[in-house]
């Protein structure tokens, strides 16, 4: 769990936190309540899970009024496009926490008004609490809680309209509105009263979007006020999309401590609870979000991730009926690599998706628990692909002569290095890209283990490796042989990509004096704290900033920008390397894998970020909630527990 003490003094308020559901909805903010994302919001469903997501309920405008109504004591924050920012909570917000849930505690008049929020799995709801503890009178303040609405597509803005529909219908504890005739109704049930006040607040400025270089001003509605007599005890708003009506505001006041202890028990550790919020519905099997707040499922990051989040963790079910889903979408040798958010038809356009799908196959079959049926189907799948790669598919993927497989077409990213700007593909890498062929090789010797056919050409694959991808005046590898599909011709760009001939898979390439330069190069030009460099700082086309507009972080994001993922195959080799030497395991764990976790309380709470700066001070960057970042930490960790 995360504690953050005086979140204002200690220069906390950006921090940001999560509640997911298990359908690829989630609510998130920040620990100073500021959206400064488009993406933050109480409620946000996935109407087509885990995609068609909407933003229903943005937020809520929030404060304490004495009996006289004259003093107002706010317990939110919004930032306007003046530079205006409505209230200071530096003087009463005095700690933040993420355990059970996000709680934010208050110092008022000698009292401790504490907030909670917590998103229901099953149903997707949304629960505020407030209660009012302490010396003082409760009686002396009524809680006022006014929700901001849109009812927009996630990745889009809202803007003051005459088309939004004010409406109320009340039933009970109940409060319905209808913003757009097409997307879902909100049901707000609450212990409080309602009173109808349309109004628009407008030019709310997120100023993480601005950083970014995208649009970042909003208009939201707002249709009314709850109050609550905080002398008769807590408060309760329920928020929830029309898929199915609010829990009754006073039954899940009762419930919650109850779905506390649950949690607790569900999650005995951070690292377990963070892991969930990446595991949801798709059809009627699961899939793996790659992170929050803005990307739905991946293949090549589902199959990176599962491998810590779930088989590390032991959620053997999850992971089975994942591969079995995915497994279905084979075509011509390939697994999509995304679904559209839209619908419509996945987009079969990486090379390396399918072969982070054998080697999941792989942990999984080597955990025990498929049956005779599971393991067929996947050992079939894995054939499958194997097959269309042998014989050739799309994107000119092939097993070439040497036994190696090419890949790539000018335009078109295929490997996880897949910036792509317009037309401008930022690291093309088309030919035999190193971390390529270590899959390749990997797949074929885990499918020879029940398909002889597969020996031979895992055996000469593994030959050329070895002949023509060890630079002799460095002893590292290349990043890319017959570049260009051109043969002979080399990249010899300083990337980590040259890490899973010896880490990060279940066969090493190399022996350990092969291997000992691979991790030298890679500790000394591109480890930091926070996972390693995409290109040495050396090189002309390092970038040590990943800030900017879309073009600027995009000619970044693999041109030197940190990975916090490529830790895993990182530690994998150096332990391949150190291993032998006395304490190289508590070595490993200090250096490299505590910097992690302490950055767990940091940025994207209790989660890993997506990227960080290649300069120091490595600032994080991307999406702050990353699950192939948490997963290979949770695969380290589970090497160091066994």
């Amino acid at each position: 769990m995360t504690r953050i003490e005086s979140p204002a003094a200690n220069g906390r308020l950006d921090d940001e936190w999560l509640e997911a559901d298990s359908f690829g909805g989630f609510a998130s903010g920040t620990v100073g309540t500021e959206r400064t994302r488009r993406y933050h919001a109480l409620l946000l469903t996935a109407t087509q899970p885990p995609t068609g997501r909407m933003v229903l309920v943005n937020g809520v405008e929030a404060w304490l009024e004495d009996a006289s109504g004259a003093q107002r004591i706010p317990l939110s924050s919004q930032r306007y496009g003046s530079g205006y920012v409505s209230a200071d909570l530096s003087k009463t917000l005095s700690t933040f926490d993420t355990e059970p849930w996000p709680t934010w505690r208050f110092q008022i008049d000698g009292q401790t008004l504490t907030a909670e929020l917590f998103v229901a799995k099953q149903t997707g709801e949304t629960v505020l609490r407030w209660r009012l503890d302490g010396d003082g009178d409760g009686g002396a303040f009524t809680l006022k809680v006014r929700p901001l609405l849109s009812g927009r597509d996630y990745h889009a803005l809202h803007h003051d309209n005459a088309a939004f529909n004010f409406e109320a219908h009340l039933q009970g504890d109940q409060v319905r509105w209808q913003s757009y005739g097409d997307v879902p109704a909100i049901v707000a049930a609450s212990n409080g009263t309602y009173e109808h006040a349309p109004d628009w607040y407008r030019d709310f400025c997120y100023v993480r979007e601005r950083e970014r270089g995208l649009d970042f001003a909003e208009d939201l509605a707002t249709p009314g006020v709850f109050s609550f007599d905080l002398s008769r005890g807590e408060a309760v708003l329920v928020l929830s999309a029309n898929q199915g009506a609010a829990t009754p505001a006073q039954a899940t006041a009762n419930r919650l401590s109850e779905i506390e202890r649950a949690r607790r028990a569900a999650f005995p550790s951070v690292l377990a609870r963070s892991a969930d919020s990446y595991v949801v519905a798709r059809n009627e099997g699961s899939t793996v979000l790659a992170g929050f707040p803005w990307f739905t499922d991946w293949g090549r990051d589902t199959f990176i991730a599962m491998r810590g989040l779930l088989l590390a963790s032991g959620r053997y079910a999850d992971a089975e009926a994942i591969l079995l889903e995915w497994a279905s979408t084979i075509s011509e040798g390939m697994l999509p690599n995304r679904f559209p958010d839209s619908g419509g038809a996945p987009e079969y356009n990486s090379v390396d998706a399918s072969l982070w799908f054998a080697i999941a196959v792989h942990d999984y079959l080597l955990a025990g628990h498929a049956g005779p049926d599971t393991r067929t189907r996947l050992q079939q799948a894995v054939d499958a692909i194997l097959e269309g790669y042998s014989r050739g598919t799309r994107f000119q993927i092939s097993a070439d002569q040497d036994g190696l497989l090419r890949a790539g077409v000018p335009g078109v990213q295929l490997t996880w290095m897949d910036a792509k700007v317009g037309d401008w593909v930022v690291t093309p890498r088309i030919g035999k890209p190193v971390e390529i062929q270590a899959l390749w090789i990997n797949a074929l010797r885990i499918a020879a283990v029940w398909n002889p056919r597969w020996t031979e050409p895992a055996e000469r694959a593994a030959l050329a490796f070895k002949t023509r991808f060890t630079d002799p005046a460095t002893g590292a590898l290349y990043d890319v042989a017959d570049a260009d599909h051109t043969p002979g011709k080399l990249d010899r760009s300083i990337r980590p990509n040259q890490l899973f001939a010896i880490g990060g898979l279940p066969f090493a390439l190399l022996d350990k004096t092969a291997a000992r330069p691979i991790v030298d190069q890679c500790e000394q030009q591109l480890l930091t704290p926070l996972g390693l460099r995409t290109l040495s700082p050396g090189d002309p086309a390092y970038k040590g900033r990943y800030s900017g507009g879309p073009l600027q972080r995009d000619g970044a994001y693999h041109q030197g920008t940190v990975w916090p993922w490529l830790l895993g195959a990182f530690v994998d080799a150096w332990l391949y390397v150190h291993g032998d030497e006395p304490g190289a395991l508590g070595q490993a764990r200090e250096r490299f894998v505590a910097p992690l976790r302490e950055h767990m309380h940091h940025a994207g709470l209790d989660h890993l970020s997506e990227v960080a700066d290649g300069d120091a001070p490595h600032t994080p960057g991307g999406t702050p909630f990353q699950a192939w970042s948490l997963g290979e930490l949770m695969r380290l960790e589970q090497r160091f527990t066994t």
